[in-house]
């Protein structure tokens, strides 16, 4: 059963944006030259934005669980090994092609308080990304090397 990830806003993702604004309306608050209020109230505007369209984080849509993604390219001509590979022992996979061309891609989803990895591999076909394998699922500490 494939397992559908949905962009959720991270922790990371309140922070920023939580830090941007408090720091405008300080800036804004303080009795300082007019520049200072201007750039406060462009800092709070950049906090409000990011917290509406900022989302790095994703979850399992049937369990709610949090998980973080990785992405790795390769180029074309890795497909059939990273495909077999990622089927068996997804820790054997050669990280030095890595960023040598994009016409593939490795998923990564991952949470460690889970102690899961879901693996799966596409390919580049003109606009998008195609699944081209399964989603395989492994224990964290056998997709640790890709996670990195």
């Amino acid at each position: 059963m494939e397992k559908n990830f949905i962009r959720v806003r991270s922790a990371k993702d309140m922070t920023i944006s939580g830090i941007l604004t408090i720091a405008g309306c300080i800036l804004v608050a303080l009795p300082t030259a007019t520049s200072v209020n201007i750039l406060g109230f462009f800092m709070i505007f950049a906090g409000i934005l990011l917290i509406l369209m900022m989302k790095t984080g994703w979850k399992d849509a049937e369990s709610g669980q949090k998980y973080y993604k990785k992405e790795r390219f390769f180029a074309q001509n890795m497909h059939n090994e990273i495909a077999e590979r990622i089927a068996s022992r997804p820790s054997s996979v050669n990280l030095k092609e890595e960023d040598k061309g994009n016409a593939v891609r490795l998923d990564i989803y991952y949470s460690k308080q889970a102690g899961k990895a879901y693996i799966q591999l596409f390919e580049y076909i003109p606009y998008k990304y195609e699944p081209c394998t399964r989603q395989y699922e492994y224990e964290v500490a056998e997709a640790d090397k890709l996670i990195g």
